[in-house]
């Protein structure tokens, strides 16, 4: 799907762009890419059992997986990493937070494949990132934001293409068709730190955020991150 120009969303099982398994609305989450004129930088890669679908997904848009230089971590679960084994088969780059390097490598519990009754394959990330970080990624300035709560490894990502200002945010948002907030369930879940990192992106200015999960936000997606906010002031203290 094409969100703006150069702008692609190629997985997804919510809002059907892959599909995993019958019933299993999550087990893929969003993933995204950017063209650039100097390769592809991805954001999130999926569960890996969808691979071949969104690289079919690519190539509906002339997108070549083989250009594909960077992939941006938002946090280490088996949905939004369990793909990366693949693409570090390929050649391409992982980027991420700390916290997010160190539950992929190690594959522990902190990637929740037991959710999904799975083994995640581990990864080592190229390049470890740092909260308000900027990296100049393919000739694209990118800001890093490391919010923690829904996993320690939580990590949104800041740009501007096509004079939008666009956050990849993962789950730090709830997108599971109902909810405020990211699953609770995993191993390092933490209210508190969660309603910190939502004080502090509840300040950030977007155009459009780019969700781990579901439908894309296109209008005010600050007020959004507002209401998930409020709710949380109200159910978690």
């Amino acid at each position: 799907m094409q969100i703006l120009k150069g702008l692609y969303q190629v997985g997804g099982d919510i809002n059907g762009i892959t599909f995993d398994q019958p019933g299993a609305l999550w087990n893929d989450g969003n993933s995204y890419i950017l063209k650039t004129s100097s390769g592809l930088l991805m954001f999130d890669c999926g569960c890996g059992d969808t691979m071949d679908q969104i690289f079919n997904n690519m190539k509906y848009w002339d997108l070549n997986p083989g250009e594909i230089k960077y992939c941006l971590l938002t946090h280490p679960h088996y949905d939004h990493a369990g793909g990366a084994h693949l693409l570090k088969k390929r050649g391409v780059k992982f980027i991420s937070i700390q916290e997010t390097a160190d539950a992929v490598a190690s594959g522990d519990e902190r990637c929740c494949g037991y959710l999904y009754h799975k083994d995640f394959h581990v990864v080592t990330v190229d390049q470890v990132v740092k909260d308000r970080e900027n990296l100049n990624l393919l000739g694209l300035e990118i800001e890093v934001m490391h919010l923690p709560g829904h996993s320690m490894g939580c990590t949104a990502y800041s740009f501007v293409t096509e004079q939008k200002r666009i956050v990849v945010s993962g789950d730090v948002i709830g997108t599971l068709l109902k909810g405020d907030f990211g699953w609770d369930g995993s191993i390092d879940f933490d209210k508190r730190i969660y309603i910190e990192s939502l004080r502090k992106f509840a300040k950030v200015d977007m155009d459009i955020m780019l969700p781990g999960h579901g439908m894309i936000y296109f209008h005010k997606p600050r007020h959004r991150v507002e209401e998930v906010l409020n709710s949380a002031l109200m159910q978690w203290r």
